[in-house]
């Protein structure tokens, strides 16, 4: 007697199952293809830059760019930044974070019902109160 690891079935079965699985590998493959099309293109753009781009190095082209500006010197521990610079980022992070609760809410929006409507109102009257605080004490106005 034979045994078998696993049972028997018919041909239509094991086609069907076979099938199943080809699809579900085949699921993936525009994704790997993407990948791997960009990891090419990304490891071929870096190589032709080095081969085929100019090499003549001065003392201009290893500066810092800083936007047509001449460099001036900073002190060892570094420069200090206008509080302005952390408002500006701090109201950007205080608005980013709206969006990021505003886009499910409105999309689970039918499902939430009043209860959802009072809660967001609620998120955004706080959110525009601190604007409204920034707005008075002139963080928006540069000098």
């Amino acid at each position: 007697m034979a045994a078998h690891s696993r049972p028997v079935r018919s041909i239509g079965q094991t086609v069907n199952d076979d099938w199943k699985e080809l699809v579900s590998v085949n699921t993936y493959a525009p994704i790997l293809v993407l990948g791997a099309l960009g990891a090419g293109f990304a490891i071929f753009s870096v190589v032709m830059a080095t081969l085929v781009g100019p090499k003549r190095y001065n003392r201009a082209k290893l500066e810092a760019y800083e936007c047509g500006i001449e460099p001036t010197p900073t002190p060892a521990g570094g420069g200090r930044f206008p509080i302005k610079y952390y408002l500006t980022a701090m109201l950007f992070i205080v608005f980013d974070i709206e969006i990021v609760f505003l886009y499910p809410w409105a999309v689970t929006f039918d499902s939430l019902g009043i209860f959802g409507l009072v809660e967001m109102l609620l998120f955004v009257l706080t959110v525009f109160v601190a604007y409204a605080y920034v707005w008075r004490r002139g963080g928006l106005e540069w000098d």
